[in-house]
């Protein structure tokens, strides 16, 4: 850069840099928003079945990411925030305390006490804890949808044991998601430092707001290089309401298939744009039928918030609560149309953990939907609605959509018939599949 160019330019960099951190001392920082949030950053500690992590050479994933090693009872570490000092309620990850016997919460005074589990989402990686315990510090949720890329971010947690880690960033991008069918994803990817043991703490701006929960991070090992990412705020609280108000989330339900916009598509249709969902099949029955969507419509918006593709639907639909009308935008023959739908629900019978196999913990299954390509085709089972990404399941090959006819050879027709045959089954669970026109064996170790 010219001399003459940088000398116009800092000033200006200076000025902005101070403005953001604030002005003590003739310093730059990031300690006013630390002292808000820290005190309400907690250290969990999970005991119970724990598996092993194997190297996931430059992949996404969660803390702990299970694998098929031997299962031993050992304790686990994480981090939490509590949101709620008079409730003594505590947000984490749902995979920080999965399959947890016992929950020890550690906090910033360095009281210790055991935690209750309210809930769990393994769709969102949320769960919500509570604590007994007075004079409690608490970080309430922030309005995440306010970030803005290129705003400063504060990371703070227990990565590898060390209480109330802090690191500085910026919010590197917004509404990232993986595809994993079955999981609502809408991270903050943030380079602020986020490593094993930061997962369930917060991600705060400068002014000591919580915009996210810190969750997962990309690395060729367990180490930063300064790609994180964090559930919004938002979200989390979404998730937060349900757990206390019904004890488990009740997914929304819109009835469509969709599709992304395709460049093809967009030509095809007269679309200017390669945003939103293509309507590729409307369910029988359904909210989208009654509100008028048909096949071919593109969905742009939900109350007015643009939709970009068929995950971001997926992520708002989801979370919506059931029986709440929403506005769907939609364009048709290249106008854009508006249609009210009350949203219905997604009909699920989680089976997980106590309720049937800790194998099978992150699964949720259901009746076979009437808009499953082996609808009414004469076959009999249970839908995958959704498999966390890195459960055992997952490790093991199960996915959504696939349709479980029978496990360790003995047919199931019903969920109800699927749970029962699941609970007599002490060791491994062969579970016999239908996944599009072949069947195949998932072993479940």
């Amino acid at each position: 850069m010219p001399k003459s160019l940088l000398c116009r330019v800092l000033p200006t960099l200076l000025a902005l840099s101070f403005a953001a951190f604030g002005h003590a001392a003739e310093k730059l920082t990031a300690a006013p928003a630390v002292k808000k949030a820290a005190p309400a950053v907690v250290n969990i500690s999970v005991f119970g079945q724990q598996r092993g992590r194997g190297s996931q050479a430059f992949e996404f994933f969660r803390f702990p990411v299970p694998d098929r090693s031997p299962v031993e009872p050992t304790p686990g570490t994480g981090s939490g925030v509590i949101i709620d000092a008079s409730e003594g309620y505590v947000v984490t990850n749902h995979h920080v305390i999965r399959n947890a016997e016992n929950i020890k919460v550690r906090l910033h005074d360095r009281r210790s006490m055991e935690a209750k589990l309210i809930g769990s989402d393994p769709g969102t990686d949320i769960a919500l804890l509570q604590i007994e315990a007075e004079d409690l510090s608490e970080l309430p949720f922030g309005d995440s949808d306010a970030l803005e890329i290129g705003d400063f971010v504060v990371a703070i947690g227990s990565p590898f044991q060390l209480d109330q880690t802090v690191t500085l960033g910026i919010v590197s991008a917004l509404g990232r998601a993986f595809d994993n069918r079955g999981v609502y994803e809408d991270f903050i990817q943030t380079d602020a430092s986020i490593n094993p043991g930061n997962s369930g703490g917060a991600l705060v701006d400068l002014d000591g707001r919580l915009v996210g929960i810190n969750t997962a991070l990309i690395a060729p090992v367990a180490g930063n290089v300064g790609i994180g990412f964090a559930v919004p705020s938002n979200m989390a609280q979404t998730v937060v309401d349900q757990l206390l108000e019904f004890g488990e989330i009740r997914r929304g339900l819109l009835g469509v298939g969709i599709e992304e916009v395709s460049p093809g598509i967009a030509q095809a249709l007269d679309l200017d744009k390669l945003t939103g969902a293509l309507v590729s099949r409307v369910e029988e029955g359904s909210p989208a039928e009654a509100a008028g969507i048909e096949a071919g419509d593109v969905i742009v918006s939900v109350d007015d918030k643009p939709i970009e593709g068929p995950v971001d639907l997926r992520n708002r639909i989801g979370l919506t609560r059931v029986g709440e009308t929403v506005q769907i935008g939609i364009v048709r023959d290249g106008r854009r149309i508006d249609k009210e739908a009350v949203i219905g629900q997604l009909r699920s019978s989680s089976v997980a953990g106590g309720t049937s196999s800790e194998k099978l913990e992150g699964v949720e299954f259901g009746e076979i939907s009437r808009d499953h390509p082996w609808s009414g085709r004469g076959l009999e089972g249970v839908e995958v609605q959704s498999v966390e990404a890195g459960s055992l399941a997952w490790e093991s090959g199960l996915r959504e959509g696939d349709i479980v006819f029978a496990v360790n050879r003995r047919k199931v027709r019903s969920v109800e018939e699927f749970v029962d045959t699941v609970r007599e089954q002490e060791d491994v669970l062969a579970l016999y599949v239908q996944r599009g026109g072949r069947r195949i064996l998932v072993v479940v170790r």
